[in-house]
């Protein structure tokens, strides 16, 4: 009971915390927030001395930041959030409006997202072969962003099935459902293909087949098996869904949760960007509780008997390696290729130039080599990536194995999109090339600690486990040689499939204005330069784009090199070797 109080009172600081940061913004910037609260009533009227102190009295800015807090966390109690700075409605009305279209569109999301994971398994559950190749990372690797500029101008506007702007019913959630869910199936259907080979060789699961029970009701348990270890990363989906879909919501003019937290940041509206921070922290603190409750329903006392058996296995020699090679030689080839070009050379008369000898992809609006650009944005792109998946891979691992310290944490930076993240970290040390990627920092290990986090508490009830601790293993020893073996692959290779995420994620700053500036040719920025003319000129899009769906394909290979490595160690360590052979029986 102590340490649940300890886990509460913890979680619950954390919450507090965060809302009081936002709401001390103010204050921690050089900024006048009267200043800013004029200019978006009336950008014309003069900022005299008068009307900034009319301003701060009216607001309270002149009482202090504690007591502004005060005010507000006090009439929380009564369910009132204050009035908006800017339009002087009431705040709680808006953002619950705000809430409500954010969940409905989350919940459509969602649904694309289940259906797409089970797709991309279909092979490995249906038994008929090995699992998914690199389609599945191609689509996780697409911007969202990118997938609604797509889906709003073709499906929308030029073929008109369905409307692409606004939000009035349920045809209008059809688009911005798959620019949301594909992308996130993607990634949910790899996690959970990684985890079935190990469910599908369990005794269980080979009696039944021995018996000739149908395949479809194994493939059915065997997802119920695995469900517990992405529980917890489907819930930090879920919170992304709801808060971190801006540059969606922007595209097709939704008026959720995030497009509405986003206008408080830039307008500094605090009172409407503090409700809507505080409603994305208990969002995540709820879907962080039912999680858990769920996962451990569905394994039931064998977490708590250990007897679970371990979902480690030696994975089948594949072509994973040749795939690897394959991709990276062409990555390379593009980059190679495009680095003796120059990416600031302008030619306006060979403006939206299509693909050519000249201009293997194309031209951009000012006539600047898109293969040029693509390849000189590769190297700020990928390097910054992979040193962020890697920072990203050892927090999360070491943050991971202290679950009661990292379960509050990760909740309430989950409920910090990367976008509002980016707004606070611009707020407070300036806009630079360095703010995406201390935003994109803070909230990636988050995903990683949670996966540990659960494969941990499976692990340890694992009876292999079970049995070291009869023998009398320590700690480190379990540790070392028990726990982490059976962790460390499944989250490197979880680490290098969000890898195009992570890039993603700085495009995404990137397309909303809140990283690279032009002329820089970072990916994001092309991306968000070439959109408006996607209909007229695709390869100006498709060319950045087509090289993050390569990234995508070769992290999910160079995941092959993991469980290549795996094999090795097992085969050439006794120890790892015992582990394995305790598992299979």
């Amino acid at each position: 009971m102590g340490s649940r109080t300890t886990v509460l009172l913890w979680r619950a600081g954390l919450a507090v915390a965060l809302v009081c940061g936002i709401g001390l913004l103010p204050w921690l910037t050089r900024t006048d927030p009267a200043r800013t609260v004029l200019k978006a009533r009336s950008a014309e009227r003069d900022p005299s001395p008068e009307v900034l102190a009319a301003i701060r009295d009216q607001l309270g800015l002149g009482e202090g930041p504690l007591r502004l807090l005060g005010q507000w966390f006090g009439g929380l109690w009564r369910g009132d959030a204050g009035r908006s700075w800017i339009s002087g409605a009431e705040v709680m009305p808006a953002v619950t409006q705000a809430l409500s279209v954010s969940l409905l569109l989350m919940a459509a999301a969602l649904a694309v997202a289940v259906v797409t994971a089970g797709l991309v398994c279909a092979r490995t559950l249906s038994g008929r072969g090995r699992r998914g190749g690199s389609g599945s990372a191609v689509l996780a690797a697409l911007p969202e962003f990118l997938t609604a500029s797509v889906l709003a101008t073709v499906v929308g506007v030029q073929l008109g099935w369905l409307p692409a702007l606004g939000w009035y019913g349920p045809r209008w959630t059809v688009l911005p459902a798959l620019a949301l869910g594909l992308p996130a199936g993607a990634v949910l259907g790899r996690l959970l293909d990684d985890l079935l080979p190990g469910a599908l060789a369990e005794p269980w699961a080979l009696s039944a087949a021995a018996r000739g029970l149908p395949r479809r009701g194994i493939a059915r348990q065997a997802v119920r098996r695995c469900l517990p270890g992405l529980l917890p990363n489907l819930g930090l989906f879920v919170v992304g869904l709801t808060g971190g879909s801006v540059a969606v919501e922007q595209i097709f003019d939704i008026p959720g949760l995030g497009r509405t937290t986003l206008q408080a940041a830039l307008a500094q509206d605090l009172p409407v960007l503090q409700a809507g921070t505080l409603a994305l922290v208990l969002l995540a603190a709820g879907c962080a509780g039912t999680a858990r409750l769920a996962a451990r329903w569905l394994i039931g006392p064998a977490l708590r008997d250990g007897a679970l058996p371990s979902l480690r296995r030696p994975s089948p020699p594949g072509r994973d390696g040749v795939r690897f090679f394959g991709y990276g030689g062409v990555l390379l080839g593009v980059v190679a290729l495009g680095l003796p070009r120059d990416p600031l050379a302008l030619n306006t008369v060979e403006r939206l130039q299509p693909p050519s000898w000249k201009h293997p992809f194309g031209t951009d609006a000012l006539g600047r080599d898109m293969l040029a650009r693509v390849a000189h944005g590769a190297l700020d792109t990928l390097l910054l990536a992979v040193g962020i998946g890697a920072v990203a891979l050892v927090a999360g691992v070491l943050l991971g194995l202290l679950p009661r310290l990292s379960g509050p944490l990760v909740d309430t930076v989950n409920a910090m999109p990367p976008v509002l993240c980016a707004l606070l970290v611009t707020a407070v040390v300036g806009s630079g090339s360095a703010t995406p990627a201390i935003a994109v920092s803070v909230v990636a290990w988050a995903p990683l600690a949670t996966h540990t986090s659960a494969l941990l508490r499976q692990e340890r009830a694992a009876p292999h486990v079970t049995a070291a601790r009869g023998l009398g293993a320590g700690r480190r020893h379990l540790l070392r040689y028990e726990l982490l073996p059976a962790v460390i692959p499944p989250v490197t290779r979880h680490a290098l499939l969000r890898l195009p995420g992570l890039a993603l994620a700085l495009a995404s700053l990137a397309f909303l204005g809140l990283g690279a500036q032009p002329p820089s040719p970072e990916w994001g920025l092309l991306l968000a330069e070439n959109q408006p003319y996607a209909e007229r000129a695709p390869w100006a899009v498709l060319a950045p784009a087509a090289v993050l769906g390569l990234l995508g394909a070769l992290a999910v290979s160079a995941g092959g090199g993991v469980r290549w490595l795996r094999r090795r160690a097992v085969a050439t360590q006794p120890h790892l070797r015992r582990a394995e052979l305790v598992v299979a029986e």
